[in-house]
């Protein structure tokens, strides 16, 4: 983008559900430059409460966009098509974060080719996410640059990558919070179920999980090499683990949840086509 626009893009949002609350949210604590606009029927709280505060302007009357971000859910995505058209002029650039749109139906539900698909992830919201950018062949890479900074208060951005590994970075890096989230719910419930009261399983858990994460981050050293330095052979945490990677634990059924994932969002493709 040349002149103003590469400095201080106007952004339309479409959807400001949970996902594209997190984006602003980071924009915003970035304190961004860009004019961001928001479109959503039914707005929350926060998002009004910004619109008021003069951070955002919420559901104006449309006109072309430097930046069209598209945040609504994939099975809503053909009925906005026809009232977001008018926020897309001949340089726009569309930059789609729904699951199982891809680039070629968003190039020609829109008749451009200047489209980019973003997969972020929901800790994003305080700085710590990670996002994955696909991008058509011979995409501008000042495209890619802006959308790269576009996603940058959000945490790390990898890629672009092929549009094919898409939907198993989405089962790892988009789906993976619920995961982790997962895991610390059924460790309070186990201890629960040893006798632990609830309330102190679920802060055992909890904070298990946080410092767990926070230590991973900070030596940089890999996950099998933390968990060989905490696992004495014999002894109590090789007890457990004995159970949770034998042949039907969780490296299973990780597998198998991260194929389910992915092929929805195969899946969410096909039916668009």
């Amino acid at each position: 983008m040349a002149g103003k626009a590469a400095s201080a893009p106007t952004i339309v949002m479409i959807g400001a559900g949970r996902m594209g609350t997190a984006l602003v949210r980071g924009w915003l604590a970035a304190k961004t430059k860009s004019r961001i606009i928001l479109v959503d029927p039914a707005p929350s709280e926060e998002v009004s409460g910004w619109a008021e505060a003069g951070k955002v302007q919420l559901n104006p009357a449309p006109q072309p966009a430097d930046i069209l971000i598209l945040c609504v859910k994939p099975q809503v995505f053909t009925s906005v098509v026809e009232d977001t058209a008018a926020f897309v002029g001949a340089k726009t650039l569309i930059v789609s974060v729904m699951a199982g749109i891809l680039m070629k139906q968003l190039a020609a539900a829109f008749d451009t080719p200047r489209v980019i698909r973003a997969m972020p992830n929901t800790p994003g919201a305080i700085g710590q996410g990670i996002t994955v950018i696909t991008a058509p062949p011979g995409a501008d890479a000042s495209d890619i640059d802006v959308v790269t900074g576009l996603l940058k208060p959000l945490g790390d951005v990898e890629g672009p990558i092929d549009e094919k590994l898409i939907s198993a970075a989405a089962g790892v890096s988009g789906c993976g919070p619920a995961y982790v989230f997962l895991l610390a719910e059924v460790m309070a419930m186990a201890g629960e179920a040893e006798g632990l009261p609830k309330d102190l399983s679920a802060r055992l858990a909890r904070k298990t999980v946080e410092g767990a994460a926070a230590l991973m981050a900070s030596t940089g050293e890999a996950p099998d090499t933390l968990r060989k330095a905490v696992t004495s052979p014999k002894g109590v945490t090789q007890a457990a683990l004995d159970i949770l990677m034998d042949e039907g634990g969780m490296p299973a059924l990780m597998r198998k949840a991260l194929r389910a994932a992915a092929n929805r969002e195969r899946d969410l493709s096909r039916q668009k086509d």
